[in-house]
């Protein structure tokens, strides 16, 4: 699948929003030819203001508010669907999402592990690099690729190693 340019971009998130601040800095500085049109995090966390004092729409949609997980998740693509986004990044997003069929492909997570090692339910930020360590392994890396519904599973788009 080819992905239109310039993209129309989203990305939920559940912390600091870094990965969404560094992206729009390469959109406004002419290296990402796209935009971001809307920012969904799982709970109130610090990357909400810093994104919206950057101009991006942000809403915050917890699975209580919405009875479950299933009715959020609901909700969520509705709201992605209305933005008309080409894509979605998963930029640290530490829920666990159904995706629709007509989002097969769409949704793109970038994670701090070379897939398929140091991956699943529970390996995510520092616990992954906690785990690498402990392990004594002389590399590690970062793995970005379309998301399924299987936890860190589905097709690589790219993959970095790092010393």
């Amino acid at each position: 699948m080819r992905l239109p340019t310039p993209l129309r971009m989203a990305a939920l998130i559940s912390g600091g929003g870094r990965t969404v601040l560094n992206l729009l800095d390469w959109i406004d500085a002419g290296r990402l030819p796209g935009s971001m049109q809307l920012v969904l995090a799982n709970k109130d966390c610090a990357g909400v203001e810093r994104i919206r004092e950057r101009g991006v729409p942000v809403d915050v949609l917890r699975a209580s508010d919405f009875g479950g997980t299933a009715a959020r998740d609901a909700e969520l693509f509705d709201r992605l669907r209305a933005a008309q986004v080409d894509v979605v990044l998963l930029a640290g997003y530490l829920a666990r999402i159904e995706i629709p069929s007509d989002f097969e492909h769409r949704v793109i997570n970038i994670h701090p592990s070379l897939i398929p090692a140091f991956c699943g339910q529970g390996m995510f930020g520092d616990n992954v690099h906690a785990a690498v360590i402990q392990r004594g392994c002389k590399v590690t890396g970062c793995t970005v690729h379309f998301c399924d519904n299987e936890y860190d599973h589905g097709p690589i788009i790219a993959q970095r190693v790092v010393p």
